[in-house]
């Protein structure tokens, strides 16, 4: 019998501290250590594509991972090329409250922010 590793494919996402902090507090406050961010493009919203940010507990074929002091980020094998070089921020002030994706892959996007093409 081998032995054969199976290399789980990476991705272009980068999580700032802040998000990876804000994300930490809510697992913790969830009491779940089982969970992931997981950051996806689906088709919709006002300028074609929309993100989708949250926590699943699901490993799905062809999920790229990438681990942020503790904080593992999943992006589904068609939203990668969407994706690459994208952040995740959180912002905390009076203006906004809440995460902020920066995509250089966006030519386009509307006011709400969620959406791009």
């Amino acid at each position: 019998m081998t032995d054969t590793a199976v290399e789980v494919p990476t991705h272009g996402v980068v999580i700032s501290e802040a998000a990876a902090g804000k994300v930490k507090s809510l697992l913790e406050q969830e009491g779940r250590d089982d969970l992931r961010l997981r950051l996806a493009v689906q088709p919709g919203g006002c300028s074609g594509l929309i993100y989708q940010l949250y926590f699943d507990e699901r490993m799905l074929d062809g999920d790229a991972v990438k681990s942020f002091d503790g904080v593992e980020v999943v992006v589904d094998k068609m939203s990668v090329p969407y994706l690459d070089g994208a952040s995740i921020d959180f912002a905390d002030t009076i203006e906004k409250q809440g995460f902020t994706i920066d995509n250089p892959n966006a030519s386009s996007s509307c006011a709400c922010g969620d959406s791009f093409s």
